[in-house]
């Protein structure tokens, strides 16, 4: 069972395994430079866990000097779309990287093409007629050795001309492959004589109709990193039994520089879906509405709910960089998110469920404007004016007819202080046919002015509210996991663990200086939590936020 990890312990430096080897790599003279690499297949949009590793190449190169290429592995082009690679140079930057090479698999093409070719001419690849199932049923099991492809003594003569007509186009998709000759007795099934090139008759987006055969990546990987000049090529645990297959690709094809591949554990989420084809099916079969729905965990996603760069950076340097399997608990994202957010957010008032509220003795047709601070952490952020009158917005749940013993906000006959405003005392409930509360009817005492230094009385309740005549009408998401923990480990179909109620939208109201805010900017509703101004309803004038967080947890960081 994987260890599950809840907290972490404050620290000037989180774990980082391979922090150390670098170190250790230059003070030995090994390297004399770190060269890292991002290698995203650009098949699908970046998620959490790719941000993990994007800070994890991008910042171990910062700090020791180096540099960081990003390099798309561009070689199934049976899965990928140009709309991914902007998406991915999108986040990165986002992220607050910057690269300094711009790299495709796609740019090697032909010197990997003549590195195969170097590797028939010394015996170690053939040309294979065994279809795909085939090549399955005979690599064997983890305690049985694989069986011998009967095109596996083919010479060098005609695997040769065999893999250049497979260049040329002479045959289909399927019908050849050009495989590695290593050893189909190995332990490690990765070297049982993998495949390194397959055919396929299709358009690249970036080469176009140039080849219709593509490597694999398991051979593409390593020629990059060292064509490159990688230094440490890192990845996660997944890709440790390939790692010897790694070495063999570098070494087989002669090439002069000879990066070394190091592993970590990937990032795992509670209540997050983390696998790139799940994600896909989520957006294909329209179960949310495009990769950057916020409740995708995608960086897209997340930057659309309200995270920002400066969060999960943060997230992503403290959890630390290991070998063992953890889970992260959800709830430690969100604290970053809070943590940056509490001195930078402007605070105001936002009703989400409207109850109408008239206060009768006060002026027909007269507003007065109150003085409120944007955020009481930050002086810095100074203060706003807000209007005040006869008829305003209150929380549904702030009242209740019949409420239970210590329910301090509005039932008849209790007074609360209104936020910024005045007390008011409800003295009249009007309810429609159905006998639902549609309106309270209070007064107000002009004396306990917020701000004003009275201390005649106290009240024990403070509720926020919106003055009806200039508030702006919002619409409010709210969100909940996709899925549960308790769901996936039921062991039900991916489709059945969705939950229903991922996402709610309420109709409600903001204070009337809410009326020219931009998208993504961010602000803490009282009460409520952190919000995000969604920018995709910018553009159909629609005024809609996404709630990034509530404004409380049960997390804690030292714990």
């Amino acid at each position: 069972m994987q260890e599950r990890l809840i907290a972490v312990e404050n620290k000037t430096s989180s774990s980082n395994f391979i922090k150390s080897i670098v170190s250790d790599d230059l003070k030995s003279g090994k390297v004399n430079e770190i060269i890292t690499r991002f290698p995203p297949e650009p098949n699908g949009y970046l998620h959490i866990g790719h941000a993990k590793s994007i800070c994890l190449n991008f910042e171990l190169a910062d700090e020791f000097g180096g540099k960081t290429n990003l390099r798309f592995d561009d070689t199934n082009p049976l899965k990928e779309d140009t709309e991914y690679v902007e998406s991915i140079r999108e986040d990165v930057r986002w992220l607050g990287f910057e690269w300094d090479d711009l790299r495709f698999a796609s740019d090697y093409f032909e010197e990997m093409y003549n590195r195969a070719r170097r590797l028939i001419e010394k015996g170690l690849a053939y040309v294979c007629d065994l279809n795909a199932e085939q090549i399955r049923e005979t690599r064997g099991t983890l305690t049985q050795p694989g069986t011998e492809s009967p095109y596996r003594s083919r010479s060098v003569e005609e695997n040769l001309d065999l893999f250049s007509r497979m260049r040329s186009g002479e045959f289909k998709d399927g019908e050849k492959v050009l495989r590695a000759k290593i050893d189909m007795a190995s332990p490690n099934i990765n070297l049982r004589d993998p495949v390194l090139y397959r055919i396929a008759h299709v358009h690249h987006h970036r080469t176009g109709d140039a080849w219709c055969i593509y490597p694999m990546y398991d051979y593409a990987h390593p020629l990059g990193d060292a064509i490159e000049g990688i230094t440490h090529s890192i990845c996660t645990l997944e890709f440790e039994d390939h790692r010897p297959l790694y070495d063999w690709v570098v070494e087989s094809t002669e090439m002069s520089a000879a990066p070394k591949q190091y592993e970590f554990a990937r990032l795992n989420v509670t209540n997050t879906v983390m696998s790139k084809r799940k994600l896909k099916q989520l957006v294909d079969e329209n179960i949310v509405d495009g990769w950057d729905d916020p409740r995708m965990p995608t960086i897209s996603g997340l930057r659309r709910k309200g995270y920002t760069a400066e969060a999960l950076r943060n997230f992503c340097r403290e959890i630390g960089v290991a070998r063992a399997h953890s889970v992260v608990d959800e709830r430690m994202l969100e604290h970053f998110i809070r943590e940056d957010l509490k001195l930078k957010a402007n605070r105001t008032m936002a009703v989400l469920r409207p109850l109408k509220v008239v206060i009768t003795n006060y002026p027909e047709g007269e507003t007065e404007w109150l003085e409120a601070e944007n955020n009481s952490e930050n002086e810095e952020l100074g203060n706003r004016k807000i209007p005040f009158s006869r008829e305003i917005y209150i929380e549904q749940d702030d009242f209740m007819e019949d409420p239970p013993s210590k329910y301090f906000r509005l039932f008849p006959g209790n007074e609360v202080r209104l936020k910024h405003a005045y007390f008011i005392v409800c003295q009249e409930v009007i309810k429609d046919a159905d006998g639902n509360v549609i309106e309270l009817r209070c007064t107000y005492d002009p004396e306990t002015k917020s701000g004003s230094g009275f201390t005649g009385r106290k009240v024990k309740g403070t509720i926020h509210w919106v003055e009806a005549s200039q508030a702006q009408a919002a619409e409010f998401r709210l969100y909940e996991p996709l899925i549960t923990d308790e769901a996936e480990e039921e062991g039900k179909p991916f489709l059945e663990c969705i939950n229903p109620n991922s996402l709610e939208v309420l109709q409600g109201f903001v204070e009337p200086n809410m009326a020219g805010v931009k998208g993504n900017e961010k602000f803490q509703f009282f009460r409520h939590g952190y919000f995000n101004v969604d920018p995709h309803f910018e553009a159909e004038g629609r005024l809609a936020f996404n709630r990034i967080v509530s404004l409380k947890s049960s997390f804690n960081p030292k714990a």
